[in-house]
C-alpha cells in the first residue's frame, strides 16, 4: 500500500485510508462485544481447521489491507475467549479500555525510545508520572519508584532479583523464600529464574480463608535458620488467582521486620482496589512492603501488556540493574530523572507508559474508582445469590471481587461432586453468555466468578445466575 518506489513509506492519504479502515472494525467489533459468544467452541476438528488454515508461507507479495482486515476479524478474532467483552467471568479478566488502544497508536506511530531518560525526556517524564501515581494509590511514600513491566511474571522475577541482591551474598543459593500455597505460579518460576533451586521456594499452608499462616511461617523461618539457610524473602498475595484471598499483609509486614527479610506482595489483581475505601482495608499494611507487583491490565483495565513493579526504594533496582557500555550515554544523577534501562531488565522497549497515562488523564482516577467498587458490589450479590440455590455451597467468600462455589447435593461423593461440578461449568460455558473457569480448593472441584471487566454490569451478573440455576436444575433431573 505504499507507493512504487519507497513501498514502506506510504503517502499521507494512504496512512488516512489505512487508520480509517483500522478503526472502522475495531470500533465495529468493540460495539458487537455485549452480543458476541463469551468464548469459541472447544478446540474440535472444525476449529483446528480453521486454525491450519491461517498457516501460511512467507509472503513476496504485498496483500490489499480490505482482505488482510477480513482474515482478522473474520476468521482469526472469533477464535478466541472473548476476554474484552462483558460475559468473561474467568481467571483474572483482562481490560482494554479503549484509550489505551489511542495511546498505543500515538506511541508505535511516533516510536520515541524511552528507555534512556536523555532521549526522550518529555515523555520518559510521562511514564515516570504514572509510577509514581500508583505509588501514590498504595500509600508508599514520596520518594518511592518502579518500572512499568509487561505484566505480574516480569514484575516478581525482578522483585526476586532485587531482594536477591540486597539481601544475599553472590553466591546465593542457600536462600530461602517463603510464599503460600495459593501464591501465584510466576512467583516460584522467577525464583528458578533467579537462580534459586525449586526446593528452596517454601510453601506455606493457608487458614479457612485461604491466607498464609503466619504462625507456620515463623516456625518454619526458625526451622530454616537452624537447618544454615538464609531466608531471605518473603512473597504474601493482594489478591490469589484461586479465591481472590489477601493475606494479612500488616501481619506479614512485621515477621519481616523482625527476621530481616525483603517483603513483596503480589498484588496483580489486587493492588487497585486500594483506590476503593474496601480495599485499602484489605490490604492495609501492603504500603510497608519493600515491593509490590501490581497489573493495570487486570485493576486499571488496561489491554494485557501492562504490569509494574514498586518499591520504596528506587535505589535497590538502580543497585540490581545498573551496568555500564562504552556507547551508553552518561546516566542521570538527579533523583527527579529516571533511566529506565538503569532500574529494569530492559533496555531496548516499548513506551508503555502512554496505555496508563492517556486514560488516566482523560478520565481521571475517580471513573477508575467507582468501576472498582461497582466490581466488589457485584462479586458479593453474586454470592449472596448463589446462597439461594438449591445445595450450593460457597467455598470462598469474596476478599474482593472473586467468589469460589460447589454444587454440593447430598448422598455423593466428593469424587463424584467433582465430577458433577465440572459438568456445571461445562454447561455453563456452553451457553456462551458468560466464561467462568473452576479450580481445585482442598481437594474440592470449585468454580468461580472474577468480575473485573469495566464492561460487567448487573445485566450480565443476572444473566450468569440464570444460566447457573438453569444449569443446576438440567443436573437435578438427570
Amino acid at each position: 500500500m505504499g507507493n512504487d518506489e519507497y513501498p514502506l513509506e506510504p503517502s499521507p492519504e494512504q496512512m488516512r485510508a489505512m487508520v480509517n479502515k483500522a478503526a472502522e472494525r475495531v470500533i465495529e467489533h468493540i460495539a458487537s462485544l455485549p452480543r458476541q459468544p463469551s468464548a469459541y467452541d472447544e478446540f474440535d476438528d472444525d476449529a483446528r481447521a480453521r486454525v491450519n488454515a491461517l498457516a501460511e508461507p512467507l509472503p513476496e507479495r504485498g496483500t490489499d489491507l480490505d482482505g488482510l482486515l477480513d482474515l482478522l476479524f473474520r476468521e482469526a478474532v472469533p477464535l478466541s475467549y472473548n476476554s474484552a467483552g462483558p460475559g468473561y467471568l474467568a481467571y483474572i479478566p483482562g481490560g482494554g479500555v479503549y484509550p489505551s488502544a489511542i495511546a498505543d497508536f500515538i506511541a508505535n506511530a511516533v516510536n520515541r525510545y524511552v528507555g534512556v531518560w536523555i532521549a526522550a525526556p518529555g515523555l520518559a517524564q510521562l511514564e515516570l508520572n504514572v509510577v509514581r501515581w500508583f505509588c501514590e494509590i498504595i500509600g508508599y511514600p514520596a520518594g518511592s519508584g518502579g518500572i512499568l513491566t509487561s505484566g505480574g511474571s516480569l514484575a516478581n522475577f525482578t522483585a526476586v532479583v532485587t531482594a536477591r541482591r540486597e539481601r544475599l551474598p553472590d553466591d546465593f543459593r542457600g536462600g530461602t523464600i517463603y510464599t503460600s500455597d495459593q501464591t501465584h505460579h510466576s512467583v516460584r518460576k522467577a525464583a528458578v529464574l533467579a537462580g534459586f533451586p525449586e526446593d528452596n521456594v517454601r510453601e506455606i499452608p493457608t487458614n479457612e480463608h485461604y491466607q498464609i499462616r503466619l504462625d507456620v511461617l515463623h516456625q518454619r523461618i526458625a526451622e530454616d535458620r537452624e537447618a544454615g539457610q538464609r531466608p531471605f524473602m518473603l512473597v504474601t498475595s493482594g489478591g490469589t488467582t484461586n479465591t481472590g484471598a489477601v493475606d494479612d499483609l500488616a501481619g506479614s509486614a512485621d515477621i519481616a521486620a523482625d527476621e530481616g527479610l525483603w517483603l513483596h506482595v503480589d498484588a496483580a489483581y489486587g493492588g487497585f482496589f486500594m483506590l476503593t475505601e474496601r480495599g485499602r482495608e484489605s490490604m492495609r499494611g501492603i504500603e510497608r512492603a519493600d515491593s509490590v507487583a501490581l497489573d493495570p491490565h487486570k485493576g486499571l483495565f488496561l489491554p494485557y501488556g501492562n504490569g509494574s513493579l514498586l518499591v520504596r526504594d528506587p535505589e535497590t533496582l538502580r543497585r540490581a540493574h545498573a551496568t555500564f557500555a562504552d556507547y551508553m550515554p552518561e546516566m542521570q544523577q538527579d533523583t527527579e530523572f529516571v533511566d529506565f534501562c538503569e532500574i529494569s531488565p530492559e533496555l531496548s522497549r516499548d513506551f508503555r507508559g502512554l496505555r496508563a497515562w492517556l486514560p488516566i488523564k482523560l478520565f481521571g482516577i475517580e471513573a477508575f474508582r467507582t468501576s472498582l467498587d461497582e466490581k466488589l458490589d457485584l462479586a458479593q450479590w453474586a454470592t449472596d445469590q448463589l446462597r439461594g440455590v438449591p445445595d450450593m455451597e460457597i467455598l470462598a467468600e469474596p476478599q474482593l471481587s472473586l467468589t469460589a462455589f460447589r454444587w454440593a447435593p447430598a448422598g455423593y461423593s466428593d469424587d463424584d461432586l467433582n465430577d458433577m461440578n465440572r459438568e456445571l461449568l461445562a454447561r455453563v460455558n456452553a451457553r456462551k453468555n458468560v466464561y467462568i473457569t473452576g479450580t481445585m480448593l482442598s481437594g474440592r472441584y470449585a468454580l468461580r466468578i472474577c468480575v473485573l471487566s469495566f464492561r460487567t454490569h448487573r445485566d450480565r451478573m443476572e444473566q450468569c445466575l440464570a444460566d447457573i440455576r438453569g444449569c443446576v436444575g438440567e443436573l437435578s433431573r438427570q
